[in-house]
């Protein structure tokens, strides 16, 4: 399968909502509330942080449909902002296929030519296996977990992990 990594556009989202919101109302990834509106996640996704620095990109496949999508800014301003952090979502039926590998490739990229000393995922669900997987293969590192931290639907109350990732 061809992906090719660009920019999002306001022309994304109708495509890019669709698994946002499934991924949401699931409960088991993201700590983001499964009550938000369309418009609030629009916010959330597509503007995500005030720094001319942030980003939002989408995988698309050769026909143009949007298979993934990820948002990458400064994690903290200020003193903090020499460390990036980002999100990623991978519809359901292009999980498993490399998209959230190659999101994570394009977002270390652009992390790097942006000036970061490094990459800081701050709340990644320990029951996550495959991204906890995928992220250590890409030179991650758990910092720490918060027990308890993500109630998930099923499982309970599960860890947060801290991930973290030097630059070059």
């Amino acid at each position: 399968m061809t992906v090719e990594i660009r920019n999002a556009t306001a022309d994304d989202w109708p495509a890019i909502w669709p698994f946002f919101r499934e991924i949401v109302t699931a409960r088991e990834t993201y700590t983001y509330d499964p009550e938000l509106t369309e418009e609030q996640a629009r916010g959330l996704w597509m503007s995500p942080s005030s720094s001319p620095l942030a980003r939002t990109t989408v995988a698309v496949d050769a026909d143009g449909t949007v298979l993934g999508s990820a948002n990458m800014y400064p994690n903290r301003p200020g003193p903090g902002a020499h460390v990036a952090s980002a999100s990623f979502m991978v519809d359901g039926n292009a999980r498993g296929k490399g998209v959230g590998r190659l999101l994570c490739e394009d977002m270390i990229a652009w992390a790097g030519r942006s000036g970061f000393r490094s990459i800081q995922f701050n709340a990644v669900v320990e029951t996550n296996e495959p991204a906890v997987h995928l992220w250590q293969s890409l030179g991650f590192r758990i910092a720490g977990t918060v027990p308890e931290a993500f109630d998930h639907p099923k499982l309970g109350y599960v860890g947060l992990h801290v991930m973290y990732r030097p630059l070059p």
